[in-house]
């Protein structure tokens, strides 16, 4: 069982290094890096109605995006009381879950308590513009590495760009993916053990090698590297050959849904069927009477990270495969759903499975111990999977061989562990697909 552990250990590993201009640093004891929460006051963050005074098209991107609705989103909030209750309120996981999903409340001491009732409305606003914008440094990868200086000092990519509102710096570090970094690889506060490892997953493959940041596939328009992207910063600033969009799409396209952002659940659903291609393999026949074995491949196309990625002890993403007969008939089938909306058993499951203390897979991050098993697909790599049709005698061709490749945020079994009696289905995205017939 994880054990009350108190805030000063705490601090020693949630690596934060927060520092203000001109105030004291708070140093805790511990792995050499520092804590600072509730060192700001939230005020000393501009709010988002101020922003979008002059930004106004970053801010209508922004507004409804994962990174506004990051403290909002419904099922972190089941998650996060779960995972405190499940706890005891143990500060740990209260403070390791909160300071990502809402910097500003965290580094402001608004929260806890976890149900957000002291959050002021600036700090409700998750991800927003000045919490990125006041960012000066990065203190390394992951667990929230940050060095935030709240002030009237705004940074960006622009070397030349000049506000009659506040301050600007160039900052070369908002252009690379060392400031997604910071926050997109996730490590156990407790054991170390590697949790989300996107950043890594990046910084190991191809992309990285070929200079592609983060923010050349998830500040564009649309999937892939967009460049240029000519357009205006603010609505008074000069045409630029290139500018960052501000929906930062990846693949949740439940909670925009959810929440009502159906143009952001547009776009994740269109970045995810852009990720991955499947082929069946060639096939000159089916036997009845015989297990016929069938071969499909999946490759992951347009991901500069494994896919899925994230916390993929949640996510999944699997591989449906269907042989019926001339008249439309099911003969075969892997990857289906049962009733109550879970994956058929002996599916192929592309996920990250761990383990609880007693080595019992669990989706309880909080309680994880070990990874049992981390199957997914690298970035521009593919996997072939291996299936054995049993066709039954005197089934009558063709036989159409289909497969397809789905994907949603999480299980539907842990969705109705969370909310109850509540009917919440998390829509299913079909990625990729192909289907061939055989004689």
């Amino acid at each position: 069982m994880l054990k009350r552990i108190t805030i000063l250990v705490f601090a020693s590993f949630v690596a934060l290094s927060l520092t203000a201009c001109g105030t004291k640093e708070q140093p805790v004891k511990g792995k050499g890096v520092s804590a600072s929460f509730g060192l700001f006051k939230s005020e000393q963050f501009t709010p988002t109605d101020v922003c979008v005074t002059c930004h106004v098209e970053i801010y209508s991107q922004w507004s409804g995006s994962m990174h506004n609705n990051a403290y909002k989103d419904p099922i972190f909030q089941k998650v996060y009381q779960f995972a405190v209750e499940d706890t005891d309120g143990d500060r740990v996981v209260e403070d390791f879950c909160i300071v990502c999903h809402n910097p500003v409340g965290f580094m402001s001491g608004e929260i806890p308590p976890p149900d957000g009732s002291k959050l002021s409305e600036i700090a409700k606003n998750g991800i927003q513009c000045d919490f990125c914008h006041t960012v000066s440094a990065s203190t390394g990868i992951g667990n929230f590495a940050v060095k935030s200086s709240p002030g009237n000092t705004k940074r960006a990519q622009f070397k030349d760009a000049v506000s009659p509102y506040h301050e600007t710096e160039f900052s070369g570090l908002h252009t690379t993916s060392e400031f997604c970094g910071m926050c997109h690889n996730v490590n156990h506060p407790v054991n170390d053990l590697p949790l989300e490892k996107t950043y890594t997953e990046w910084k190991e493959g191809p992309y990285a090698k070929e200079g592609v940041q983060c923010q050349d596939c998830h500040m564009t328009p649309g999937p892939g590297v967009t460049k240029p992207n000519p357009g205006k910063a603010a609505i008074m600033g000069p045409d630029r050959p290139h500018i960052y969009t501000h929906s930062i799409v990846g693949g949740n396209v439940a909670v925009p849904t959810m929440l009502g952002s159906i143009e952001h659940a547009r776009l994740a659903e269109e970045r995810l069927k852009s990720a991955a291609t499947v082929e069946i393999l060639p096939l000159t026949e089916f036997v009845p009477g015989a297990e016929n074995r069938l071969q499909v491949k999946v490759t992951n196309k347009g991901a500069g990270h494994y896919l899925p990625t994230g916390l993929t002890e949640m996510r999944q993403m699997w591989l449906q495969v269907k042989v019926t007969d001339r008249s439309g008939k099911a003969l075969f089938s892997s990857g289906g759903l049962n009733e109550d909306g879970s994956i058929e058993k002996n599916s192929i499951v592309y996920n990250t499975v761990a383990a609880d203390e007693t080595g019992k897979a669990t989706y309880k991050v909080w309680r994880a111990e070990k990874i049992l098993s981390d199957y997914r697909i690298p970035p521009r790599e593919s996997v072939t999977e291996t299936y054995n049709a049993g066709i039954p005698s005197g089934a009558k061709g063709p036989f159409t061989v289909s497969a397809m490749l789905k994907y949603r945020s999480a299980p539907q079994e842990l969705v109705r562990e969370l909310f109850g009696e509540e009917e919440v289905q998390l829509p299913i995205t079909d990625m990729a697909g192909d289907s061939i017939v055989v004689k």
